[in-house]
């Protein structure tokens, strides 16, 4: 694989930050960070522009107790079987419950039904991830 080399200009500050946070994360290099950075970049731009096939995770946290909200999310779920590849719920606590669903399908199915849960009562925290499929 050839290479190209590029001049990136920080100013003092900004620097500092972003080697610190390479040393936490454990970076090799600045190359290798501001390469993730980029991938990073542009998969979120293939994901945002038009539609397409995506794939990925909604993971929601929610109060049990809400009512009816658990017979809701599974309604939910079922009318969109097609995108619903699998979930994983955890208990929390004795009243919440964390839930992750790993997603696929059509860009616009894949965000309404991940807007028709984040909208439901008693869902608290709702956090879509997605990457081109």
């Amino acid at each position: 694989m050839t290479v190209e080399r590029v001049g990136v200009s920080f100013e003092p500050e900004l620097l500092s930050s972003f080697d610190a946070m390479l040393r936490e994360r454990g970076y090799a290099s600045r190359s290798e960070a501001l390469r993730d950075l980029a991938r990073e970049a542009l998969s979120k731009r293939a994901v945002d522009e038009g539609n397409g096939k995506v794939m990925g995770t909604l993971t929601i946290l929610y109060d049990h107790d809400a009512s009816g909200l658990s017979h809701k999310l599974v309604h939910v779920q079922h009318e969109h079987h097609a995108e619903v590849m699998s979930t994983l719920h955890v208990h929390v606590d004795e009243r919440n419950c964390l839930e992750v669903l790993l997603i696929k399908g059509e860009r616009s199915e894949v965000k309404l039904l991940a807007e028709r849960i984040r909208a439901l009562k008693g869902v608290e925290l709702g956090e879509l991830v997605l990457v081109k499929a």
